[in-house]
């Protein structure tokens, strides 16, 4: 069991000092790299996901749609940049459109 801090610390350091021991990292991440495709592509592109999975350093995205599926492709490397900006590290390297 951790030793109990005597010190006055932020809720946000104690969340973060949590997330690091329990090594969870790459879960959120996962979660937030989700959330992050459904804010960034809209409402027309969510219509048309089936799934969003990050694996490693890359994100496979399933979508119901060939035609956007091939237009998005086009688009690879700045979804990637995006994706990263909008989550602050750099956590996907490749996209997959399935």
């Amino acid at each position: 069991m951790a030793k109990r801090n005597n010190e006055h610390i932020s809720i946000s350091d104690a969340l973060k000092e949590f997330v690091e021991t329990n090594k969870l990292e790459k879960g959120l991440d996962k979660v937030n790299v989700a959330d992050a495709w459904a804010n960034l592509m809209g409402n027309g592109v969510n219509n048309y996901t089936a799934s969003v999975n990050l694996e490693r350093a890359t994100l496979y995205v399933q979508l119901t749609s060939s035609v956007l599926r091939e237009e998005l492709s086009y688009g690879k490397q700045k979804i990637i940049n995006m994706l990263n900006e909008e989550l602050g590290k750099e956590i996907i390297k490749k996209l997959v459109l399935r």
